[in-house]
């Protein structure tokens, strides 16, 4: 292990050396305004060349429709970007270009309120569908393409809800079947699901919330009205959703002790997201590492990119973390501050080809960053490895080295590759430097069996002829004896 250790800073130390002779592009990905890094095999932080860089702003005032004002939500379809600019009471719409499509801000109602109140999440169907969870208006509206209101959700009734509910959508996405998924407001006891026509069905995601010792002790020993307060105590709200082709849900939610903070629903409500035993999905690991003290994540929005990557919002500290379909952490970064490229109070989160757009409420802008090479290089080797192209992704993997050689999913994506392909020996080197205890492992067995198969008959044959030669030799030896004694 302590060689192994030597060799990586040796690589390490050769890598700076060729950034600063110039044999790098490193160039921009350099002059960032935040940190980006990742972390290594036993949690420590490691910085990294910047995967996106800065890349300008949109704003109401350059779309020439006025500033936005505390915006909440962003949501693509096709190439169109739907902006809920709570403050306004509007849905505005952008084009690829960066230019003004449209604004939603009267919906043609056949039943009375007729604008928008206080929007703060949006989703648009495959067929231009829109869906806003009208938060002022305790509803979620259904709108044709043109923002014309053909139908609404509000004021759900079930015997298990609390009898003073009060219905507040804050996000929503609906699937291929037309079934809508919501966030509420004070609602701990999942994500409300509703029928095509509008009909309260259930919840799914409830996360079961595991006690320590404490809180066990205290429920036991605490009034009616403690214990009541203590359910609002230790419930998990979500924070966040996002939806893929086949009507599985992203969705983010609190988590103050930074273990999980995103999630994969399937269509039955389980949990099926890839992740490590070993690693939280909750942005940051080591809180002070990060550079403050400000606690475990907050993680506020989610977005799937495709190929099994999604990316995560940290409202703490305006980080955006991404992975891949098992749980590795592809890359970090952003930063809150002042400085053009951070933020002030990121709401929302969006993909759009190389792109990635925040939503900032508090500089009521929406960020655009563009992906680098470096970026371009692990979103293509990941994305290949998730379509099983091992050999082209091997290919992505080995220049992304020329960047960052410190990159152990690099390793560890090519000493699979190269473990696929019956090259064990070589595999167990990539997994070594990978600190891929499993893989390495199955690479260290195949191994000896190659060896074994190639070497033992050889040595079964040549111990079958020590053995038959070490019985001739005692059949001579007691026939010259028997000479002897006869002389």
């Amino acid at each position: 292990m302590k060689n192994m250790r030597k060799r990586k800073m040796l690589i390490t130390v050769a890598a700076v050396l060729l950034l600063a002779s110039g044999g790098m592009r490193a160039g921009a990905q350099t002059q960032v305004p935040y940190d980006t890094y990742n972390y290594d095999y036993w949690g420590n932080l490691v910085y990294t060349p910047a995967p996106y860089v800065p890349a300008g702003k949109l704003s109401g005032e350059s779309l020439g429709i006025g500033a936005f004002s505390a915006p909440q939500d962003m949501f693509l379809a096709g190439d169109t970007l739907y902006v809920a600019d709570t403050g306004n009471n509007r849905i505005v719409m952008l084009g690829k270009d960066g230019k003004l499509k449209g604004i939603i801000d009267s919906l043609g109602a056949r039943e009375g309120e007729e604008s928008l109140k206080s929007p703060k999440g949006i989703c648009v169907t495959a067929d231009g569908t829109v869906y806003v969870a009208d938060s002022g208006n305790k509803r979620v509206v259904v709108l044709d393409s043109d923002g014309n209101l053909l139908s609404q959700v509000r004021d759900p009734k079930s015997d298990v809800l609390p009898k003073q509910f009060e219905f507040v959508p804050s996000k929503v996405v609906v699937d291929y079947a037309g079934r809508v998924y919501v966030i509420a407001d004070n609602m701990y006891q999942g994500i409300m699901c509703f029928s095509e026509k509008g009909e309260f069905t259930g919840f799914t995601g409830t996360i079961n919330v595991t006690l320590s010792p404490y809180e066990i002790f205290w429920l036991r020993f605490s009034t009616k009205e403690q214990r009541s307060r203590q359910k609002l105590y230790i419930a998990t709200e979500f924070t966040g959703m996002d939806i893929d082709g086949d009507g599985f849900i992203y969705a983010t939610n609190i988590d103050n002790d930074g273990r999980q903070s995103v999630r994969l629903l399937n269509p039955k409500g389980q949990d099926v997201i890839g992740k490590k035993d070993s690693v939280p999905l909750s942005g940051d690991l080591q809180w002070r590492l990060a550079g403050d003290y400000g606690g475990a994540s907050r993680i506020v929005d989610v977005t799937e990119r495709g190929k099994g990557i999604y990316s995560i919002l940290d409202y703490t500290r305006g980080r955006i973390f991404t992975y891949d379909a098992e749980g590795n952490c592809l890359y970090i970064f952003g930063g809150m501050g002042t400085q053009a490229g951070t933020f002030q109070t990121p709401t929302a989160l969006e993909a759009w080809d190389d792109r990635i757009l925040v939503l900032d409420a508090g500089r009521n802008e929406i960020l655009l960053f563009q992906e680098t090479r470096y970026g371009q290089l692990i979103n293509e080797a990941t994305g290949l490895r998730y379509d099983g192209d091992e050999t082209q992704a091997v290919e992505r993997w080995k220049e992304v080295l020329k960047y960052n050689s410190d990159f152990e999913l690099a390793y560890s994506g090519i000493g699979k590759a190269t473990l696929a392909a019956g090259n064990n020996r070589e595999a167990m080197h990539y997994l070594r430097l990978a600190m891929d205890k499993e893989y390495y492992s199955i690479a260290y067995k195949r191994f000896r069996n190659e060896i074994l198969e190639r070497f033992l008959p050889v040595a079964f044959t040549l111990g079958l002829g020590l053995i038959a030669a070490r019985a001739a030799w005692r059949v001579i030896r007691k026939r010259r004896m028997q000479k002897g004694g006869g002389a």
